[in-house]
């Protein structure tokens, strides 16, 4: 786990939520967000303990299984978390084939 020093305290415990919620339902966080609004079928989920639904969560993949999540949470809006996973993911995507 990495913060900078300018996060606030909050976002080591929301990035956790992030990657535990995008591993539990094996989906993108941002994925999830679009199918659990309030009304849908899938908006109980919301109300997990710990569950961060919001973009920044991202499954990490090897070989077609899943083999964890990671959260990234502080950067200005979840857009810019989820630009911020991707480009994490993105920099060990080929020490993930093992």
């Amino acid at each position: 786990m990495l913060r900078d020093r300018f996060a606030g305290p909050h976002t080591p415990a929301t990035a956790t939520g992030k990657a535990w919620i995008a591993a539990s339902f094996r989906t993108n966080t941002t994925e999830l967000h679009a199918i659990s609004q309030p009304g849908m079928m899938q908006a109980g989920i919301r109300n997990l303990p710990g569950a961060v639904i919001i973009g920044g969560g991202m499954i990490v993949e090897s070989n077609g299984s899943l083999v964890g999540a990671v959260g990234v949470s502080g950067a200005p809006g979840e857009d810019a978390d989820d630009a911020c996973a991707k480009a994490g993911l993105n920099a060990i995507h080929d020490k993930l084939d093992f």
